[in-house]
């Protein structure tokens, strides 16, 4: 079994900054892709950033020069670093791990961006 669980979500002003993290957890032989997704209340989940096992990196326009993603490996982790947030940026943040055979989503953290 295998379970991933995000961290770091909450409430912050617009211009502010927030740090999410997801740790997967199990039995884990290796871990390929590891990626953001957003879903804001009414709105499809929509993919943010992915980070490759090389470190390769990508990101949604709407984030991109605000948002930075980047893994540990060796604590089974992927990070989000967001700045420069606005309150579009409010949502529910799912982190989603590929592994060579199949996918597990965590249950996602809560972000608000408001005054």
């Amino acid at each position: 079994q295998v379970q991933v669980v995000e961290s770091g979500g909450g409430l912050v002003q617009p211009g502010g900054s927030l740090n999410l993290s997801c740790t997967a957890s199990g039995t884990i032989r290796s871990i390929y892709d590891m990626g953001w997704y957003r879903q804001a209340p009414g709105k499809q989940r929509d993919w943010v950033a992915l980070i490759t096992s090389d470190n390769s990196t990508n990101y949604a326009d709407s984030v991109k020069g605000r948002f930075t993603i980047s893994r540990d490996n060796a604590k089974k982790t992927v990070y989000l670093q967001m700045n420069k947030m606005k309150p579009e940026d409010t949502a529910v943040y799912y982190c989603k791990v590929n592994f060579r055979l199949n996918y597990s989503w965590g249950q996602g953290t809560q972000v608000t961006v408001s005054s």
